[in-house]
């Protein structure tokens, strides 16, 4: 009996070898390694496009704005007129741009040069108010800032530049874009 178990053991000991020795397949295991590194790196650059693109058309849309902002295009102007102002000049490339835009308006002291926080103030989408944020037309010859932040979504939530934007899952991550001018004489209250 002790013959045929250490027969049975040489035969699985020489297949084991054989198939260890065996080629075939080794592509597919590069294919399995490799596969998740390239598709990662395809995705999180595809990623990074879109948001590219989403600034420049984020930053042309307050520009274009502003432009007839600073003219006194608008003689009643308020925050609901220049966000869909913005928007309009957006298209759909931000989805539900009006819910997910914040703008603030604000006035520059030319005597002291004091800027407003840095921090640009986003939609909380967690929350059920929003924060508050300056919103003043200025008067002529007043130099003003004019700030829009807008949160939107990654197109593709799990790849890792996405996952290192969003700070959690569904928040989105904010896209800001700031410009400055001074109100033409004959603009402005």
């Amino acid at each position: 009996m002790s013959h045929g178990l250490m027969t049975f053991a040489r035969r699985i000991g020489r297949r084991a070898k054989r198939l260890l020795r065996r080629e075939e397949g080794t592509a597919t295991m590069e294919f399995v390694i490799m596969f998740p590194v390239f598709m990662t790196l395809f995705l999180s650059s595809f990623e990074l496009a879109i948001l590219m693109t989403r600034q420049a058309f984020l930053e042309r849309a307050v520009d274009m704005t502003v432009r007839d902002l600073r003219l006194g295009t608008w003689p009643n102007l308020d925050a609901d007129l220049l966000k869909s102002e913005i928007c309009s000049h957006l298209g759909t490339l931000i989805s539900n741009c009006s819910s997910e835009l914040m703008l603030e308006l604000t006035p520059v002291n030319r005597a002291s040069w004091s800027l407003p926080n840095p921090a640009a103030t986003c939609v909380n989408r967690g929350a059920d108010v929003q924060p508050v944020v300056t919103f003043t037309a200025g008067t002529q010859n007043e130099m003003m800032i004019v700030r829009a932040c807008a949160m939107v979504d990654p197109v593709f939530p799990g790849t890792a530049l996405a996952l290192l934007l969003e700070e959690n899952v569904g928040d989105g991550f904010p896209l800001i874009a700031t410009s400055g001018f001074v109100n033409e004489p004959g603009t402005g209250t």
